[in-house]
């Protein structure tokens, strides 16, 4: 197994910045129909919810699990 590179607030901050970038270009798909609107809102809320997972984390609500 490899050491981790990355604290847990450094994966919430990505993550959210994901989000940010998931909000932007998924708006153009669906606009474009290249996307159901419906696909883009879970896949957006999927991402806040990894990047809120991390946050959790990373304030200590709930225990780190070993890898």
């Amino acid at each position: 197994m490899s050491e981790r590179q990355f604290t847990n607030k450094e994966k919430a901050d990505c993550a959210k910045r994901e989000v940010g970038q998931r909000r932007k270009v998924y708006a153009r798909l669906v606009a474009q129909q290249k996307m159901a609107q419906a696909d883009a809102s879970r896949e957006i809320a999927l991402m806040q919810e990894i990047a809120d997972d991390y946050l959790r984390v990373y304030r200590g609500q709930e225990p780190e699990l070993p890898l």
